[in-house]
């Protein structure tokens, strides 16, 4: 009973601090949450820092892509040069599809417009696997995400600027010399590489959530590159067809076909301005800065979420 009555009495309990007294103390000594969404600004900045880094991850995975292979590096013009062979005979010599354009233009219509819709084609699907094919690095290391897909890009344009080697040659081989006109293929593949890095940012984002996109994505391309003049001269194609007008319209200002149209305008001599859709300077700008913005918004707004779950 005494040693009852001599126990001291229990410290007071005192309340666990509220959460906004937490966020003060945190604020106040400069703490964030882990993984937090930064500001667009700072988002910009950021990845504007790892500039670097994105450029030597495009070289490295570019160098690996075909490092297993014997021929190594020439698939990365052979595979196209192959693709448009293949369509040659198909579309061009079975189907008829070189209708309207003259037999020496045709070859270099036809390898241009695969090597500039491969392009696009690639950076979309390398896009969609930015994230899901990543995840031990986005997950192991801090750094803006969109720096993957936009790198991915930046390696499929590298890609680009070997097979432009050979299409010089296919176009010279085929009567066009190098004009003033070749200087307006820089612009063109400039406004077409901004539009693809924001498609491979809009796809990031939808790949990182559902990597079975990367399974449907091919046939989704195959349609777009069918409707986008790859093999075939839209304008004059359509010229006999009761299509509607608006159809016509939809099919030659769609991006995939503005941006062949305009880099075969400027390398081929033969390819006039009558094969170009009005205002197609105008539409090019307009989609790289559509898909620019809208995808860089779209890929930052999921920033916390990407290497979770």
């Amino acid at each position: 009973m005494s040693q009852a009555l001599h126990t001291p009495p229990s410290p007071p309990v005192r309340p666990a601090p509220a959460e906004d007294d937490l966020a003060a103390l945190a604020a106040r000594h400069g703490l964030t949450v882990s993984g937090a969404r930064p500001t667009l600004p700072g988002y910009v900045r950021e990845l504007w820092a790892r500039r670097h880094f994105i450029l030597a991850f495009s070289r490295a995975k570019l160098t690996a892509q075909y490092s297993q292979a014997k021929l190594g590096q020439l698939w990365q013009v052979a595979t196209p040069l192959l693709n448009a062979a293949v369509y040659f005979f198909v579309f061009g010599l079975l189907l008829g599809a070189r209708r309207g354009i003259p037999s020496d233009v045709y070859v270099p219509f036809l390898v241009t417009g695969v090597f500039v819709f491969t392009f696009t084609q690639s950076s979309v699907l390398a896009g969609v696997r930015a994230i899901s094919g990543n995840l031990g690095l986005v997950r192991a290391l801090h750094f803006p995400r969109a720096a993957l897909p936009v790198s991915f890009a930046l390696q499929q344009l590298q890609q680009l600027l070997f097979s432009m080697i050979v299409l010089v040659v296919v176009v010279m081989a085929f009567g066009s010399m190098p004009a003033l006109s070749w200087l307006l293929v820089v612009p063109a593949l400039l406004l077409q590489f901004v539009f693809n890095t924001g498609l491979a940012l809009i796809f990031a984002r939808l790949g990182s959530r559902t990597p079975d996109l990367a399974q449907l994505m091919p046939f989704v391309l195959r349609t777009w590159m069918y409707a986008s003049g790859v093999m075939f001269s839209i304008p004059v194609m359509l010229a006999d067809k009761n299509v509607p007008a608006w159809l016509a319209d939809v099919l030659q200002w769609n991006p995939a076909a503005v941006y062949m149209d305009l880099v075969r305008f400027a390398m081929i001599d033969d390819y006039g301005s009558s094969y170009l859709p009005p205002h197609v300077w105008a539409f090019a700008a307009s989609w790289a800065l559509l898909a620019g913005v809208i995808g860089f918004v779209y890929f930052w707004k999921a920033e916390e979420t990407y290497g979770r779950g």
